[in-house]
């Protein structure tokens, strides 16, 4: 038996996104002060966040959305723009305001949920760890009002439904019930399955969608008609 120490798990890179320095401190503070999460990257807008990810690998990042020069929404989608899909981060959009039109756009350019910049430090360090996992960082009630608000949303043509009809009976029955804005928990129980085969089921939807993570997949869901506002 070997007595070699088993090497430690990477932290998570975290970059800020934000013009106010105190807020990047603030934030910078709360995220150094885990085991599992560092600050690499700091820029004060989307200029320079475009610039310092093209070079560096992160995980999450905690984008704000109004700023000079370039904005958190194009910034979001020339970030995901220029990095490949298996090393795209997650990105999460700071607002003020809850649902303002700022995070609809934010949550089309491929961001995949959104804090309030009131939260508190908890509940920030959940939200990293949760959306670097692949999951909501919003709650199911709000998810289901954001979708709803993406949705009303004039956006040219349509998506097509070709997408849709690569998953099986039951990986449409898992999204519509994510859709709904259940949790995998939640679907396991509607569908009498284990948490995990709900995992697998939710991994081969991403997959075959080509999306980045659920509230992406729920989009697609929306915009193609398997699931309508109010169903």
């Amino acid at each position: 038996m070997s007595d070699t120490p088993a090497t430690a798990p990477r932290p998570l890179r975290i970059a800020l996104v934000d013009d106010q320095p105190l807020v990047r401190a603030g934030f910078s503070m709360v995220i150094d002060s885990q085991d599992d999460m560092e600050v690499v990257v700091q820029a004060a807008d989307g200029v320079e966040a475009v610039d310092q990810l093209r070079a560096r690998d992160v995980d999450v990042v905690l984008m704000d959305v109004r700023m000079p020069r370039m904005d958190g929404i194009e910034a979001t989608s020339r970030i995901l723009e220029q990095v490949p899909v298996e090393r795209a981060p997650r990105i999460i959009v700071l607002t003020t305001f809850d649902l303002d039109e700022y995070v609809v756009a934010a949550i089309r350019a491929g961001a995949s949920g959104f804090l309030l910049k009131d939260a508190q430090p908890e509940e920030l360090l959940h939200a990293i760890r949760t959306i670097h996992r692949g999951d909501a960082v919003i709650a199911p009630s709000a998810t289901r009002r954001l979708l709803e608000r993406v949705i009303s949303t004039p956006e040219p043509p349509e998506r097509s439904t070709a997408a849709l009809e690569t998953l099986t009976e039951r990986e449409r029955e898992v999204l519509v019930l994510m859709g709904r804005g259940l949790s995998n928990q939640e679907i396991g129980a509607e569908l009498f399955v284990a948490g995990a085969t709900v995992k697998t089921h939710v991994g081969r939807v991403l997959s075959k969608l080509g999306a980045r993570d659920r509230v992406q997949a729920v989009i697609i869901a929306f915009e193609t008609g398997l699931v309508s506002p109010g169903s």
